[in-house]
């Protein structure tokens, strides 16, 4: 952000980032028995940026909120003391409370990162708090991540901080072997944030790019630590830079949604291409094959492709197939037959479609409509076509998803069929 300047979605951006940052460094001078005095002092901090810079921003923004929060913390501190509260912290601690430079804000995120992911918590606990915590979801997003009531997910976080609430301080992350038991739920929880960002199910917005890039900045934190920077990392990384490679066509001119086979391949990030393949050629260096590995593999097939007929879909069957002995979901069930169905042709393709064990689970997920329509299409089946298009507009999650079921039910009234 400028001096003296911001828009909207531009500081939205910058205070769900710093939220993170506060948090974090909040958390290691107060101690994670004190996260709720952090987090309030963050909200705080937050709005009071939010009435300050209505005319514009400070110098330098993130070095203001650390100095409006180092003051509210110093004063609930004192007020502590005043109720006779045993073993509190100093100002000398409190002054401490700075924005961080490298390497210590990367220490205080990827240590606030690990302390969420408690081994007494659930793997879904994990990654709501890092979600939360880290991330700077609100209670919303989070909910909607797990597809809960806001209610239920604040109550499921409020337990989850109890938990984390006894460790006394952030977690030490200082070796592989003190990690290896947590990374794969901060894994999850970084994967969960960029796919909300890539498909944009949370809000109105059909991509949030932003919230793509804030996923891969924290990634790329645990390579800046030999203790965190494993094979798995750099496959997690090789998934999210071929993904987002390919954002900038993912929407047209009038804002609807671009089908992979109908996206302008010659617009995708040849350099964010090049970072994917770096990364996955650096996972390589370890023994085991990942969910993240085959994910990484299926997304590079379709990068280096020149066109959905020339993509090599037996190879991404083969991969699907692999994926799904990992992990078992609607969703992969749904892409190794949509990867089938390119094979095997519209028909067979529609009748494996309507077969997934997970057909219920999947109803309520619009590209499973929005498959099959397009099979029907390609089958010369305009009527079930257009029945399956309707329903998908039932599931529709936002404005572009929504525009796009219309317009696919249009051109089956019309038969611009494409």
């Amino acid at each position: 952000m400028s001096e003296g300047e911001h828009d909207g979605a531009e500081l939205a951006t910058f205070f769900r980032q710093q939220s993170g940052r506060l948090t974090a460094a909040l958390t290691r001078v107060l101690g994670v028995g004190r996260l709720d005095l952090a987090e309030d002092i963050v909200q705080e901090s937050l709005l009071a940026a939010l009435q300050a810079w209505k005319l514009g921003l400070p110098r330098d923004p993130q070095a203001w909120l650390f100095a409006v929060a180092r003051n509210r913390a110093r004063d609930a501190l004192r007020r502590e003391r005043v109720r006779g509260g045993a073993g509190l912290l100093g100002d000398a601690a409190i002054d401490a409370i700075a924005a961080p430079e490298e390497p210590h804000e990367h220490s205080n995120l990827t240590e606030m990162m690990f302390s969420c992911c408690h081994p007494g918590l659930g793997e879904e606990a994990q990654i709501a708090l890092i979600l939360r915590l880290v991330c700077g979801f609100g209670t919303a997003e989070v909910a909607h991540a797990f597809l809960v009531e806001p209610s239920a997910m604040e109550k499921r976080l409020v337990r989850a901080k109890k938990v984390i609430a006894g460790e006394g301080r952030l977690f030490q992350v200082s070796t592989p072997e003190q990690t290896r038991e947590r990374l794969p739920a901060v894994l999850s929880a970084l994967y969960l944030m960029f796919d909300a960002g890539y498909h944009g199910s949370a809000t109105e917005q059909p991509v949030r790019s932003e919230i793509c890039a804030d996923a891969i900045r924290l990634a790329n934190l645990l390579l800046g630590a030999r203790a965190t920077a494993s094979p798995e990392v750099h496959a997690l990384l090789a998934l999210m830079y071929l993904h987002a490679a390919r954002m900038p066509t993912r929407i047209d001119a009038a804002g609807l949604l671009v089908p992979l086979e109908h996206q302008d391949r010659s617009l995708w990030d040849a350099a964010l291409v090049g970072l994917g393949v770096q990364h996955l050629s650096a996972s390589a260096s370890g023994s085991e094959l990942s969910a993240y590995h085959l994910e990484a593999g299926i997304a590079v097939q379709h990068a280096i492709a020149a066109s959905t007929e020339a993509t090599d879909w037996p190879e991404i069957v083969r991969l699907y197939e692999l994926l799904y002995e990992k992990k078992r979901t609607p969703v992969v069930a749904l892409g190794r037959a949509i990867a089938r169905a390119q094979i095997v042709g519209p028909h067979a393709g529609i009748g494996e479609m309507l077969a997934l064990e997970a057909g219920e689970r999947l109803h309520s997920y619009p590209f499973f409509w929005a498959a099959l329509g397009d099979l029907a299409i390609r089958a010369g089946d305009p009527p079930r076509a257009r029945g399956w298009f309707e329903r998908g507009l039932t599931t529709a999650r936002n404005d572009a998803e929504r525009e796009m079921f219309m317009r696919r039910v249009a051109e089956c009234h019309t038969g611009a069929l494409s």
